[in-house]
């Protein structure tokens, strides 16, 4: 199983320098990068089409200079667009464009867009750092007018390389090709929704020139089984329902009861020996008369739960789905951490700590638990309200990391880009997901799986990482109707899938 790695656009720039350091010039590196996407264009271009090759002042334009003659040179009608003259541009890109001998149009000299088949993107990559204005804003503000499809040379321009912000305005490609490895900005939205389908070329680049690219730089993957599939947890012959963990569910009031139960029926489904669900009294009658495999005790409030966790055998303790926002819930979360337990925290659980992240860092600390928060972004910003240093920073990648490190906790920052980060600076992006998941009672089944993982062993950050994915490779396969009970019983076809790679 392959592990992705994330390059930023400073890595990016180190792993160029390793390997012109190593002897491979810069113009080469060109070459071969204009090469990757004129055989891109060739895939998606209608036959007989015409090409525009929009070209950059930087060596993001020299790649696209570089395509264009090698579309020529195949015998495919190119017209080339420079936004600076060639006599300005520097370097490798000035040697990319002498070689070029055909026309070269300004802005101003462009016709009807829609007479082309297809529009290739060289304009600016991710080491984009300002705003698009003037005539490039303008070109790209044309180009979104049109249903002309276009391929994007390393981002779509407009796109921040480590952030996927929206610079000013930016490309909406079908296809985006970039080299190496992917960065941040290809998967954090808005930029993944502009790059369209992605396409990493291989330049001759090699693993000591990744090595210093990566430098100290925190570990950074696009989510997948690679990441997590060496400790994803696989039964032994002698494996019974003790070896397998014992989650302990904490459940609202009565007529509060729904989204608790599909967290443990979730914990359960992922492979949790045991998953026990502790209503108040009052609930138990609601409970029992929907639960079968799932265990019920009854629990009042922290003095009950206290007692409960006299059990060492419970491993794990889900609180929010449903239980309510307060003091109350602020004191079930402080026993739970003082027991040691792992937790995992969501919904009201979080809210229930709004502006108080520090106090739920400290509970954290004192128990000396591990945990796991599973904010989306209301939550998110509810819980780290009056935090400066999360909420200054530049993407939700950093929020997480910096959230993580404040409170010492594995935060699974939800949405469609989901950012899975630990206190030590590990993080993971998820792109395996589907707008089909956003329903009432998703993100309560996400924090049973990941609930159910942790309860056999795995780690918090790896059973994150892999409860995220699971929960959406289950959305991708059943897609439209998807309601949050259709979750935990897609499993056993995702869990297959898993343990066969």
């Amino acid at each position: 199983m392959e592990t992705t790695r994330l390059l930023t656009v400073e890595a990016m720039r180190r792993v160029d320098a390793a390997a012109i350091e190593r002897g491979v010039p810069g113009a080469v590196l060109m070459e071969r990068a204009g090469t990757a996407v004129a055989a891109r264009v060739r895939v998606h271009l209608p036959e007989g089409g015409r090409v525009l090759v929009l070209c950059g002042p930087g060596n993001n334009g020299g790649d696209g200079f570089v395509a264009a003659r090698l579309l020529q040179d195949a015998g495919i009608a190119v017209d080339l667009m420079a936004l600076a003259p060639v006599a300005d541009l520097t370097g490798d890109a000035a040697g990319a464009a002498a070689a070029w001998t055909g026309a070269v149009l300004t802005p101003s000299e462009l016709a009807d867009l829609a007479g082309y088949g297809l529009v290739v993107d060289a304009l600016f990559g991710a080491g984009l750092s300002r705003d698009l204005e003037g005539d490039a804003a303008a070109l790209v503000e044309r180009l979104g007018r049109t249903a002309v499809p276009v391929i994007a040379v390393d981002v779509p321009s407009g796109i921040d390389g480590d952030t996927g912000a929206v610079r000013g305005c930016a490309v909406r490609a079908v296809e985006t090709v970039t080299f190496v490895g992917l960065k941040p900005g290809h998967l954090l939205q808005p930029g993944q929704a502009h790059c369209g389908a992605l396409h990493v070329a291989e330049i001759g680049t090699d693993g000591a020139d990744l090595a210093a690219g990566f430098g100290t730089d925190a570990p950074l993957w696009r989510n997948g089984p690679g990441l997590w599939g060496a400790a994803f947890p696989r039964l032994a012959a002698a494996s019974h329902k003790y070896t397998r963990g014992h989650a302990l569910v904490l459940s609202g009031p009565a007529h509060r009861t729904g989204a608790a139960r599909l967290a443990a029926r979730a914990a359960l489904r992922i492979g949790a020996g045991l998953v026990t669900l502790a209503p108040p009294p009052n609930a138990m009658a609601e409970n029992a008369a929907q639960l079968t495999a799932i265990m019920l005790r009854a629990c009042e409030g922290a003095d009950d739960l206290d007692d409960l966790l006299v059990d060492e055998r419970l491993n794990v303790v889900v609180a929010g789905p449903g239980l309510g926002v307060g003091e109350a819930t602020r004191d079930l979360v402080a026993v739970a951490a003082s027991a040691g337990r792992h937790l995992v925290l969501d919904a009201d659980a979080l809210t229930s700590f709004k502006g108080k992240a520090r106090l739920l860092a400290a509970h954290i600390a004192d128990g000396a638990s591990q945990a796991v928060l599973t904010p989306h972004a209301g939550e998110f910003g509810r819980l780290f309200e009056g935090t400066e240093a999360v909420a200054d920073a530049m993407s939700k990648l950093e929020q997480a990391r910096r959230a993580a490190s404040l409170t010492g906790t594995v935060v699974v920052f939800k949405g469609p880009d989901t950012v899975i980060a630990a206190p030590d600076g590990r993080a993971a992006i998820n792109d395996h997901g589907t707008p089909y998941l956003g329903t009432a009672g998703s993100g309560d089944v996400l924090s049973g799986l990941i609930a159910g993982l942790i309860a056999q062993g795995m780690a918090p950050f790896e059973a994150s990482a892999a409860a995220v994915w699971m929960h959406g490779d289950a959305g991708r396969r059943h897609g439209p109707g998807l309601i949050a009970e259709d979750l935990p019983e897609l499993m056993p076809a995702v869990l297959r899938g898993v343990l066969a790679l």
